[in-house]
């Protein structure tokens, strides 16, 4: 057990509670590029397994355990799967489009041989006639008109360009469950044996994908949670059954935008941060969100006003993908960010209320209490004991203004937590006074001081999941 020893380097008040995704790649493939994203402000690192190799992914998983350990913070990471992401296959050229243009798609075709657009997946295989098919990421859309003999006769909408290995969506098509890639599997298998505490599944369509991928992780005996990426026409029909099976969601405006109405997707994505604050499920809105600074080292003021409001509708984190991959300047896109959430969050009272009731259990009886408590008494700080991290989320997903600090012997659990909303948390060993003892232990680094009140959430069996049943107030000596 790695026991979290740093005190926090800013005052209760001025934590960030909003968190950070920050996507490794080309432009921070080092250890001291890792150790800036981190120290600048993140608290999540996603790896993209579209990109780079394994052996890659066996240097960066170190390389971010143990700047996190120099941080003194607990940082989460994220398997992100690349799914079935179609795509154009190989050809020369670009291909000029018109509007009523007949084309043909064929899967590894020989552009030059058949006159078929190759693409990446068979999709001779899913489609049928009268569904959509977008190419270029939206921008020639066409039609299906005939699938035969594995291949797939198009009408285009409108008049366009098509150059290679750009992707297409399906909005109108059922995958049938059958998400998960023979990559995505090998990926999987990579993934059961590193250090990873969350996989992003992507282009999930109903509930039951989330279920396929939990009897996965549970047969390879993975601790790690699942996100769901939101991101097809179909998820959105399926919105809450989706969310409630899954552990956390990531609002994937790019493909979301290409499926469904551009229009939509700001409505969609505050149904999703409603959803997760309901259910207890951490939120992440993704995509475009600094995308300026891939060569700029300042964001547009659109850019700007995206970050603070998905940070008023209370999203868990906000998060960069490209800017700091591939950017000019990852650590300013960081900075930059962090900036914005801290400013967003100083002036209240900015922030979206959701009409979704919770349902009446236990739990979240006793997080609603936790919270009135600290708001009726002016507590300075909720410290909760957590095994599982539940505890913490559910608290979390009600907004608390006041710092929550979670303390857990897991490790695990820790670094999960670093992705929701407003928790820091402290590795420390099980034990019936573990709140106190580390409140103990706050007050001697001056994070708390002589006369504060702090709430302590604990349960009847230390270390065992689901057995949170106890609040105390206790005004500090």
């Amino acid at each position: 057990m790695h026991v979290t020893d740093q005190a926090p380097k800013v005052p209760l008040k001025r934590f960030k509670r909003t968190k950070i995704v920050a996507t490794v790649g080309p432009a921070t493939d080092s250890y001291e590029a890792i150790l800036q994203l981190i120290a600048a402000g993140a608290n999540v690192i996603r790896l993209n397994f579209s990109h780079g190799t394994h052996e890659e992914r066996l240097l960066h998983i170190p390389w971010i355990r143990k700047a996190s350990a120099e941080e003194g913070k607990p940082v989460a990471i994220i398997q992100d799967l690349q799914g079935p992401k179609i795509r154009l296959g190989d050809f020369d050229g670009v291909v000029t489009v018109q509007a009523g243009q007949a084309l043909t798609l064929a899967y590894k075709a020989d552009y030059l041989a058949t006159g078929h657009l190759p693409t990446q997946y068979d999709l001779s295989t899913k489609v049928k006639t009268g569904q959509r098919i977008y190419m270029f990421d939206g921008k020639v859309r066409t039609v299906v008109t005939k699938v035969e003999h594995g291949v797939v006769h198009v009408r285009s909408d409108n008049e366009g360009i098509l150059i290679k290995r750009k992707g297409i969506n399906l909005p109108d098509t059922d995958f049938g469950g059958d998400i998960l890639t023979e990559k995505d599997m090998k990926d999987l298998k990579f993934g059961f044996t590193q250090d990873l505490d969350y996989v992003a599944l992507s282009f999930v369509q109903t509930a039951e994908d989330v279920h396929n991928l939990r009897r996965i992780l549970k047969e390879n005996h993975s601790t790690a949670r699942i996100i769901v990426k939101l991101e097809t026409r179909a998820a959105v029909e399926n919105l809450e059954e989706i969310i409630k099976a899954t552990d956390a969601v990531m609002v994937a405006r790019g493909d979301l935008a290409v499926e469904t109405p551009a229009e939509s997707v700001p409505v969609v994505q505050r149904q999703i941060v409603g959803l997760g604050q309901k259910y207890g499920k951490p939120t992440i809105v993704a995509t475009q969100m600094l995308l300026s600074m891939m060569d700029m080292p300042e964001p547009t003021r659109a850019e700007v006003s995206d970050v603070a409001t998905a940070v008023f509708m209370g999203a868990d984190a906000v998060m960069l993908s490209d800017e700091t991959a591939m950017g000019k300047y990852p650590i300013d896109a960081v900075k930059t960010m962090k900036r914005v959430v801290l400013y967003a969050e100083q002036h209240p009272p900015l922030k979206t209320i959701y009409p979704y009731e919770r349902e009446h259990t236990m739990q979240n009886a006793i997080s609603s209490s936790v919270l009135n408590l600290a708001d009726n008494i002016d507590a300075k700080a909720i410290v909760a004991e957590t095994k599982s991290g539940e505890t913490a989320y559910q608290i979390a997903a009600r907004r608390p203004d006041v710092a929550l600090i979670a303390v857990t012997d897991t490790a695990r659990t820790a670094q999960q937590l670093a992705l929701c909303y407003n928790v820091k948390s402290y590795v420390r060993p099980v034990g019936r006074d573990a709140a106190s003892r580390l409140t103990d232990w706050l007050q001697q680094k001056k994070v708390l001081h002589s006369g504060d009140v702090v709430v302590l959430v604990s349960g009847r069996a230390p270390g065992v999941v689901g057995t949170t049943d106890t609040i105390k107030v206790r005004v500090l000596e």
